[in-house]
C-alpha cells in the first residue's frame, strides 16, 4: 500500500508526467529533454532519478551518450496497470496547450538530431550513418558569407544574438537592435566570450528603430515579425534604414493555427502567408520582391518558415 501511495505521489507532478509522455514516444538524452521542457538540467536529472528508481524509466548507452526511454510494463508486471492509466491520460491530453508546445519543441529537437547525424555521422536510432569528415552546413554558410563585400547590416529583433554573431563573421559592421535590455546584456556577454568586436548593440523597438535613414546596406528580420506589435510599421522602418538599393531580408513563420504560442511563447501573430508578406513589403516601398517557403513539406509539424527579400528603389 505504501509503495502504491509513493508511486501515485510521484505521478502527481506535471513535469514528471511530461517527461514520461516524451520518453514513451522517443528515446532522448538529458540535454534534449531540457530543450523540450524548458526546465533546468538539474531539475530534469532529479525527476529522471525518481522515475528511474520507480522502474518507469531506463537508461541506454550509445557511443558517448546516455539515452533514456520509458519502460511501459517493463520487468515489473505491477506497473502494467499504471501504464494503461498513463496512456489513457496522455491520449486525452493531446490537444492540451502544454502538450502541443512539448510536441513542437520535440520535433525541432529531433530535426536538429537528424541534421547533426547527417553532418557528422552517428546513430539516429535507425542505424549508423557514414561519417563524412569536414562536412558542415555551418561552415558552408560561413564560407558563402565570405563571397559578400563587408556590408553594414542591421539585425532587427536580434534576441540573444546568435544570428548576429554569425552575420558578424562576414559583415563589416553589424547593428543589433532589441527591445529587451536583459536580452541585450546576454547578447553582449556572448559576443565578449566569442571575442566579436564589430557589433553595436542598441535597445529599441523595431517599429521605431534607433537608426538613421540609410544607415545600413542590409536589414534582417529573423523570426521577429510575429513578435512585432505592428509588422507593417516594422517593415517600413526596415526599409527606411537601408540605403537606396539596399535590401530587406525576412525569415519568419508561415501562417499556422497554433493559438497556444501566444500564451506560451509570447507570439503576437500566428505567422504570415506569402500574400500578406508580399503586400506588407510592397507597402513599405520595397520592389523586386521574392517571397517563398524556406522549408519543404513539414508533415505533422505546423511550423513552416518563409523567406522574403525586397530592394529599396534607387
Amino acid at each position: 500500500m505504501k509503495e502504491a501511495s509513493t508511486l501515485f505521489r510521484l505521478l502527481g507532478d506535471e513535469a514528471r508526467l511530461r517527461l514520461l509522455r516524451l520518453l514513451a514516444k522517443e528515446r532522448l538524452n538529458v540535454g534534449e529533454l531540457t530543450a523540450v521542457l524548458g526546465i533546468a538540467q538539474s531539475g530534469v536529472s532529479r525527476h529522471l532519478g525518481l522515475l528511474r528508481d520507480a522502474g518507469l524509466v531506463t537508461e541506454e548507452r550509445e557511443g558517448g551518450f546516455t539515452f533514456l526511454r520509458a519502460t511501459p510494463g517493463g520487468d515489473d508486471p505491477r506497473l502494467g496497470p499504471v501504464w494503461t492509466l498513463l496512456r489513457t491520460r496522455f491520449e486525452g491530453a493531446r490537444r492540451n496547450a502544454v502538450v502541443r508546445g512539448d510536441e513542437a519543441r520535440l520535433r525541432e529537437v529531433l530535426r536538429q538530431r537528424r541534421e547533426n547525424a547527417e553532418t557528422h555521422g552517428g546513430a539516429t536510432g535507425t542505424g549508423a550513418r557514414q561519417m563524412v569528415p569536414g562536412r558542415s552546413w555551418a561552415a558552408w554558410s560561413r564560407g558563402l558569407g565570405l563571397l559578400l563585400p563587408p556590408l553594414r547590416v542591421a539585425d532587427l529583433g536580434c534576441g540573444e544574438g546568435y544570428l548576429t554573431l554569425e552575420v558578424a563573421r562576414w559583415a563589416g559592421r553589424v547593428i543589433a537592435v532589441d527591445r529587451s535590455a536583459r536580452v541585450l546584456d546576454r547578447a553582449r556577454a556572448l559576443a565578449a566570450r566569442r571575442r566579436v568586436e564589430n557589433v553595436e548593440w542598441r535597445r529599441g523597438e523595431i517599429e521605431k528603430l534607433p537608426l538613421d535613414a540609410g544607415a545600413v546596406d542590409v536589414a534582417l528580420l529573423s523570426q521577429a515579425l510575429h513578435h512585432a506589435r505592428d509588422p507593417r510599421r516594422a517593415l517600413k522602418e526596415a526599409a527606411r534604414v537601408v540605403v537606396d538599393g539596399g535590401r530587406v531580408l525576412v525569415l519568419d513563420l508561415q501562417a499556422h493555427a497554433e493559438d497556444w504560442t501566444k500564451e506560451r511563447l509570447g507570439d503576437r501573430w500566428l505567422g504570415f502567408g506569402t500574400e500578406a508578406i508580399t503586400e506588407m513589403m510592397g507597402q513599405a516601398g520595397l520592389v523586386d520582391l521574392v517571397v517563398r517557403p524556406a522549408t519543404d513539406d513539414t508533415g505533422d509539424d505546423p511550423f513552416g518558415v518563409l523567406t522574403a527579400v525586397g530592394t529599396k528603389p534607387t
